[in-house]
């Protein structure tokens, strides 16, 4: 399972390289306005970043959007700050008095949660960008391209694939559907596989491990399982272009559309297996990429043999670490 990526943030990327422009009023409308400030929250900071400097009416309605929740959020981190670091003087004063679990309790948990809120006001106030600033998860809204009017066009969907017909419940009775395995596509994924292809620009993924399998032992007597997770990148350095699933879910009674899309898994290659994992991502040829955005329902077979005829790097892995 692909629990996180970090993806290719820069957006003249997608327009100069990859042809793909920006596609946001429909869904401004129809979603975005609906949700409030849940779809901020899922928006990488990275991603963010693409409105600062807005060149249509829809993309200064989404930076004043995004401005006006950095400035609330900022306001109650603060003020999230402020009451932790008062729980903390009390738990340390009371600490000097006498020695009660309550008072150790608190003070550990203010400890943490001060460190925890003080990266968060650094993040929101923070123009220049990191690593982390790149990273998706399950519900997170991420760039995908698709194939629209002729051409590609960057659409920003949730990363965990809704499928369209398909209850609302879906996403708390299937909550892996963020992944679409390879040998299940003409099974729970055929509404989207040969219907409704994207691609997923990456620099790397990251997966949950168990250290005994990432250092290839048995575990010691006595030893619990530790979870690890692992960055994997290719060893060239260049970003991956991720076969992808997706989905335009309609409202009903109300609710809002959703565009949510899938990363689709295949069995592992050798060192990704070695270093503990059962599946990885597809990254396709770019030379495949019109064809993989265009599927003809007809011929799956021409789909499969554009996961088949994947690009082949070597992943190198590293404990991920906070950048």
């Amino acid at each position: 399972m692909c629990y996180s990526a970090k993806v290719r943030a820069e957006y003249r990327e997608y327009v100069k390289e990859f042809g793909a422009v920006l596609s946001l009023d429909a869904y401004v409308a129809e979603y975005w306005e609906q949700m409030g400030d849940e779809w901020v929250k899922k928006l990488p900071k990275a991603i963010r970043a693409w409105f600062a400097d807005p060149q249509t009416a829809e993309e200064a309605r989404i930076k004043a959007a995004i401005a006006d929740w950095e400035a609330r959020e900022t306001t109650k981190t603060q003020q999230d700050l402020f009451a932790q670091a008062k729980r903390l003087a009390d738990a340390e004063r009371a600490l000097q008095t006498k020695v009660t679990k309550k008072a150790q309790n608190d003070q550990r948990i203010a400890t943490n949660k001060i460190g925890q809120f003080k990266t968060k006001l650094d993040d929101l106030r923070r123009v220049e960008l990191k690593p982390r600033d790149s990273r998706i998860y399950p519900g997170s809204l991420a760039p995908v391209v698709v194939w629209e009017g002729g051409r590609r066009v960057v659409k920003l969907m949730r990363y965990q694939c809704r499928p369209a017909g398909k209850p609302a419940a879906y996403d708390r009775q299937y909550p892996g559907t963020y992944n679409a395995r390879r040998d299940n596509l003409e099974g729970f994924w055929c509404g989207q596989f040969g219907h409704t292809h994207g691609v997923m620009l990456a620099d790397a993924f990251y997966e949950h491990v168990l250290r005994h399998h990432m250092e290839g032992r048995e575990l010691a007597p006595g030893e619990a399982e530790e979870d690890v997770v692992l960055e994997f990148q290719p060893n060239t350095g260049e970003r991956m272009v991720v076969a992808c699933l997706w989905s335009h879910w309609k409202g009903r009674d109300g609710e809002p559309d959703l565009l949510s899309f899938a990363a689709i898994t295949d069995d592992p290659p050798p060192e990704v297996a070695a270093a503990g994992h059962d599946r990885c991502i597809i990254p396709i040829r770019p030379e495949n990429i019109d064809a993989w955005l265009q599927p003809d329902p007809t011929d799956l077979a021409a789909a499969y043999a554009i996961l088949d005829d994947r690009e082949r790097p070597y992943y190198e892995s590293r404990v991920a670490i906070a950048a």
